[in-house]
């Protein structure tokens, strides 16, 4: 069985990418998914989130190559885990000087067999290891709050992915982007959304994701929202997400 592979990219920080890679990752495996998530990002808020443990080494061990990905991965209410480290940053610039330093992962990520989903949750920049995850990716996932400067940051991103499409991965593609921390009361989250449907080509998935207090409550206990409370309106909403995600080619 050959995985997809998701990155989850967003070049700014505090923007959902990672809660969207922890309930997206939840509410395809209670749809009978194998998931494996992938904590690329060095301040390692995934790990964290879902209180990983990273007894037997982390993602920059494999990066070194004293690490297989089968031995640091920790199984987590059912979603496997590839946990992170602030080592990650020591670990992008180290790649920087290294030939075919953008293959990397698709690498590592070749020694992960069985998994229908792997969602990688990427650094808050375009960076080296963000380049790594487009090149292994097969689709890529935009998480977007409905301000007026995520305009900007995603023809910065759609840019990006075109690039490496023409350089390293002519298979890669937009899945779409998610509307999260969508709040239908603010005038302004309508018109921002309003303008992405008039002027983005990209596919705007029907399913958004509503501020919701459990949400940001769920990583204090560990847990993805789907396990913290599944009658939430964060619940639903990544289940109707993970849904849609199936449907749609």
């Amino acid at each position: 069985m050959k995985s997809t592979v998701v990155a989850v990219i967003n070049q700014k920080g505090g923007t959902g990418k990672t809660t969207t890679t922890i309930n997206l990752g939840s509410a395809l495996q209670k749809l009978g998914k194998k998931v494996l998530l992938v904590d690329l990002d060095p301040q390692s808020n995934l790990s964290y989130s879902l209180a990983v443990p990273a007894a037997n080494g982390t993602l920059a061990d494999v990066f070194l190559g004293t690490k297989k990905i089968k031995e640091i991965l920790v199984e987590k209410d059912g979603l496997w885990v590839a946990p992170g480290s602030n080592d990650l940053v020591d670990i992008e610039i180290s790649l920087v000087g290294e030939a075919q330093r953008e293959t990397f992962l698709k690498s590592i990520l070749s020694e992960a067999k069985g998994f229908d989903y792997v969602l990688v949750d990427c650094p808050p920049s375009l960076s080296v290891l963000t380049l790594n995850a487009l090149t292994a990716a097969n689709e890529v996932l935009i998480p977007l709050q409905m301000e007026v400067l995520t305009l900007q940051g995603l023809d910065q991103i759609t840019k990006t992915v075109e690039r490496v499409k023409k350089a390293f991965n002519s298979k890669l593609k937009i899945k779409g982007i998610v509307v999260v921390m969508f709040d239908m009361r603010r005038k302004l989250s309508l018109e921002v959304l309003q303008y992405l449907k008039e002027n983005v080509e990209e596919r705007i998935f029907n399913s958004q994701i509503r501020l919701n207090v459990k949400l940001a409550e769920a990583p204090s206990f560990g847990k993805s929202i789907l396990d913290y409370d599944a009658s939430s309106n964060g619940a639903k909403d990544y289940k109707a997400l993970a849904e849609e995600f199936l449907a749609v080619s």
